[in-house]
This record gives structure tokens, sequence and C-alpha cells, in this order.
């Protein structure tokens, strides 16, 4: 007897869970030859908060973990992304028809990059933190401490290019809400299945699908949101009204990157970018 596939339905990432929007809006996702692949849920900007709340609440605990902790989950989803790699493959050469050894790279780079950034967890401090020296009785000191909670519009690489995104926001403390690719988002919510189950606490990464140009000016203009990442913004007239919206509560923006190849080498800016640094002054000899 012949039987039914079960599909997937694809829903929203959101403090730990899997919602569908709010709005009960749903648009198609189809394949590199343009053939149906799924149904994703369209983010609203109720969801969007929802997103933003579930990310401060989570902000506290996250950052106040000690730097090893954050490298061991970091590395825990590595883990786990290497034991479902074989999903993975088969839904980026769906998604985005590339070849057999295209995805394994794509996923290879991927769980690489993931214990590269766990690796810098606890080191970061050092690197960018120092002892200043002052003419004084004085020990002056600086240190890097998170900037709270950051937007990111995902690139379109569905998941080199997220992780390469995300991994070093979360790493330093921050937490994050993440617009994914409208072309490409079913792997960022199979990979919101990893974080689930790979003891990252709920809120610290909330994965929103839909459109860009709706949901990214309600992050853009929250004035609980930190920080915004452009990468994956590919209109240059809505990144520029994004950096305006911005600008009322002093977020910190990194703009747009066309064209940014996500299997070179990665450098430390994007783990600073959502840093800030802490002066401390303290008498000598008190």
């Amino acid at each position: 007897m012949s039987r039914i596939d079960v599909r997937k339905t694809y829903k929203l990432y959101i403090g730990g869970q899997f919602p569908r929007s709010e709005s009960g809006r749903s648009y198609v996702v189809n394949d590199a030859k343009g053939k149906l692949l799924a149904n994703a849920a369209q983010a609203s900007r109720k969801d969007a908060r929802d997103a933003v709340v579930a990310a401060r609440a989570a902000f506290g605990g996250w950052s106040g973990r000690t730097a090893y902790n954050r490298a061991q989950v970091v590395y825990r989803i590595a883990e786990v992304l290497e034991g479902r790699r074989e999903q993975f493959e088969a839904e980026l050469r769906a998604a985005e028809g590339i070849t057999a050894a295209k995805a394994r790279t794509y996923v290879d780079a991927a769980i690489d990059r993931l214990v590269w950034y766990a690796g810098w967890a606890d080191k970061i401090t050092q690197v960018v933190g120092n002892a200043n020296p002052v003419a004084g009785p004085y020990f002056n000191l600086s240190t890097p401490e998170p900037s709270g909670v950051i937007a990111v519009v995902a690139p379109r690489g569905a998941l080199l290019g997220l992780v390469s995104v995300v991994a070093p926001a979360i790493i330093t403390g921050n937490t994050v809400v993440v617009i994914a690719s409208e072309d490409n988002p079913l792997t960022a919510i199979t990979l919101g299945e990893v974080m689930a189950t790979s003891d990252l606490p709920g809120g610290v990464v909330n994965v929103l699908t839909g459109s860009q140009a709706e949901i990214a000016p309600w992050l853009a203009s929250h004035m609980d949101v930190n920080g915004i990442d452009l990468t994956g913004v590919e209109d240059a007239e809505l990144a520029a009204e994004l950096e305006v919206a911005a600008a009322d509560n002093l977020k910190r923006v990194r703009r747009p990157a066309p064209g940014t190849d996500w299997l070179a080498e990665p450098a430390l800016d994007r783990m600073t970018q959502f840093l800030e640094t802490k002066t401390v002054w303290h008498p000598i000899g008190v």
C-alpha cells in the first residue's frame, strides 16, 4: 500500500519554541529549478517584537555565563550539526541547486566555523582588552562587554553565511534576532532545530522567515535592539533606510557586505563589532 509523505512544516524559531506566525501567513519557497520546495512562515511585526522580547529575556543569563561555558554550548551546536550533516547537505542541494561535493564543502565549513568561534570565546577579552598606562597611582583596565540584543539580516548563504553572522554575535555574549534569507530560509529553521537540542538557552537565537523589507524596519527602529547587522541586505535604498532608523537609539550598525566569500578565513571583526569597551579606574593599594 502506498503512503503519503509527512511534509515538514517550517515555522519560526522564537524563545526556543517553533511557533507559526501570529498573522497566519506563509509564503512559497521554490527550489533552484523553480519548483515548490515548501511553505515557510511569513513573520510579521508582532513576531519581530516577540523575538526581541525573547532575546532580551535571555540576554542576562547568556551574557552572565562564563566565556568557557558559552564555548561549550557553541561547540555542542557543531557536534549536533555534524550528526545531521546529511540532512543539511540534502537541503542545500535542493535549495541552491549545487552539487553534492559543494554542499559537503559548505556543511564542513559551517561546522568548522562554529568550532573556530567557540575557540575564541575565552580568548577575545585578552586580545581586545588591556591594562592602560596612566600617570598616577591607579589601575586603568579596559574589558569588552556584549552590546545586548542584535538584529541580523542573514545573507543568501543558507547555512555557512548564516553561521558566519550568528556565531560571532552569540559567542561574545549577545543574543540575536535573525531574519533568514528570504529565498533560502528553510535551512535556517533546520539549524534552529539543531540549536534547540544543543543546550543553547531559548531566546539566545531567534529566527524569523519572510520579507526583509517588511520585518527589518521594525527591528532597526526597535528601541530595545542594541545593534543591527545588515550583511544580507542587497537593496541599497533599504539599507540606507535601516541605518537612519537605527540611529534613533544609537544602535551599532554593520553595513551590507555584498559578494562576501563565506569560504574565506574568518576574522575577529565580526566578534568585536558588537562588543563595547568598559574602562574601570581603581586606586592602587586600596
